[in-house]
C-alpha cells in the first residue's frame, strides 16, 4: 500500500515524532510505501521515507494548522490510506498521542471556550472522534481513550489499544554502575549528592515549574545536596529565571534533547515528572525499567506503571504543591531507593512494555486492508 503520514512538525526528540518514524520504518520493511507530510522537518531525513513540506498560512497557529489540513487533503487524496499524528479531517487512522482537548478545556473558565482557537481545535477533534465518523483510533493510553469516549461518545470498537513501546536499552544492564559513575563525574555530582532528573519536551506542560518549587522548598541541608537536570525541547529562559527567583539558580541545568538518556537514567537518583497533563509519559516507564525511582502525578497516563511496579510514588489529582514538596523530601531523606530500584527492574520482566510500534503497524495494515 501507499500510505500518507501527516504531522504538524517533526523534531528528533519528540515522543510522538519518534513513534511516527519507527512505525513508518516498520511499514516500509513490510513492503509498503510511506510518505510524510508536514509543515516543518528538523533533523535528518530517511531517504526511503519521502518528506513533503506543505504550506501553512495564517496569523495564528490554529489558522496555519487548518491551512495545512486543507493542503494535506489535496496532496494525499490518491494514497491508499491517511494516518495522522495530529487531529485532521479525512484520516483513516489517528495515532492518539494528544490529550482530549474537549475534556481538558471543560476544566477551564468559560471564556477560554469563546475563542476562534477553541472552535478550530474542537472542530479538528470532532473530525476524528465524531460518533458518526469512520476514523480508527490507535490509543496509547486506556485512561485517555476513556476520556475521549466520555467526551465524544465515540463507539468503542473504533479504538485499538496499544501497549507501551520503549526501547530495551533503557533497562538496567551490567554496565549500569559504569554509566552512573561516568555521568556523575561528567557533571561533577558527588556520591553523597542527589541528581534529580526531568526529561521531556514542553517544560511547562511537564511541570518543571512545580519541580523547581519543590526543590526550593527542601530543608536547606538537603537542598544544598541536590542538582536538577532538565532535558528537552523548549525555551529555557522562563525556568532559569524562576530558579533564580527561588534562590536555586545554581542547582538547575537545562539541556536540549539528546541521544544518551540511558546514561542519565542510571546516573540520577530520582525522576521528577509532576506534569499538568500527559497522555502517556514514556519516560516514566523508561525510568522504572532502569531502576530509577519516580515521583509523578496521576495526570500522566503511564503513572499506572509507576504504581503497579512499586518504583516510586504517584501524587493524586487535584495536584497540590505542598504534596509534591513533602513527597520529594521524604523520597530523598528515606532509605527506600534500593527497594524501589529492584522493584522497577523486576517489573520489566513481567509486562509487555516494548511492542507499541509493531502493534500500531499491525493495526494500520488491518484498517487500510479493509
Amino acid at each position: 500500500m501507499r500510505i500518507a503520514f501527516c504531522l504538524f512538525k517533526y523534531f528528533p526528540y519528540g515522543g510522538m515524532q519518534r513513534d511516527a518514524l519507527r512505525i513508518a520504518r516498520l511499514l516500509r520493511a513490510r513492503g509498503h510505501a510511506v510518505e510524510f507530510f508536514t509543515i516543518d522537518w528538523q533533523g535528518e531525513r530517511d531517504p526511503d521515507l519521502p518528506v513533503h513540506l506543505l504550506p501553512a498560512r495564517g496569523l495564528s497557529n490554529h489558522a496555519r494548522y487548518a491551512d495545512f489540513a486543507r493542503a494535506f487533503g489535496v496532496a494525499a487524496r490518491d494514497f491508499d490510506g491517511r494516518v495522522g499524528f495530529n487531529k485532521l479531517p479525512g484520516l483513516d487512522v489517528y495515532y492518539a498521542a494528544d490529550t482530549c482537548y474537549l475534556a481538558r478545556m471543560a476544566q477551564r473558565p468559560f471564556w477560554h471556550r469563546l475563542s476562534g482557537r477553541y472552535r478550530a481545535f474542537v472542530a479538528a477533534e470532532q473530525a476524528v472522534f465524531d460518533p458518526a465518523g469512520r476514523t480508527q483510533i490507535l490509543a496509547i493510553s486506556a485512561a485517555e481513550a476513556a476520556r475521549y469516549q466520555a467526551a465524544w461518545h465515540t463507539p468503542p470498537q473504533r479504538f485499538h489499544l496499544l501497549p507501551p513501546g520503549i526501547t530495551r536499552d533503557r533497562c538496567a544492564g551490567p554496565d549500569a554502575a559504569g554509566l552512573r559513575a561516568s555521568l556523575r563525574a561528567e557533571f561533577g555530582i558527588g556520591d553523597g549528592d542527589f541528581l534529580l532528573l526531568q526529561v521531556g519536551s514542553g517544560f511547562r506542560m511537564k511541570g518543571l515549574d512545580r519541580s523547581l518549587r519543590a526543590l526550593a522548598a527542601l530543608p536547606a541541608g538537603l537542598r544544598a545536596r541536590c542538582r536538577l537536570i532538565a532535558i528537552g525541547r523548549d525555551k529555557p529562559g522562563p525556568f532559569l529565571r524562576l530558579a533564580r527567583q527561588l534562590g536555586i539558580g545554581g542547582a538547575l541545568s537545562i539541556l536540549p534533547g539528546r541521544d544518551d538518556i540511558a546514561r542519565f537514567l542510571q546516573g540520577a537518583d530520582l525522576l521528577l515528572h509532576p506534569a499538568y497533563y500527559e497522555n502517556t509519559g514514556a519516560v516514566l516507564i523508561e525510568a522504572v525499567v532502569a531502576g530509577l525511582p519516580v515521583l509523578t502525578t496521576a495526570a500522566c497516563g503511564y503513572a499506572e506503571h509507576v504504581a503497579a511496579s512499586g518504583c516510586g510514588r504517584v501524587l493524586p489529582e487535584p495536584f497540590r504543591q505542598a504534596d509534591l514538596n513533602a513527597a520529594l523530601e521524604r523520597m530523598l531523606a528515606g532509605g527506600e531507593r534500593p527497594a524501589w530500584r529492584q522493584a522497577g527492574i523486576a517489573y520489566a520482566h513481567k509486562q509487555d512494555l516494548w511492542h507499541l510500534h509493531e502493534r500500531a503497524a499491525d493495526a494500520i495494515e488491518r484498517v487500510l486492508g479493509r
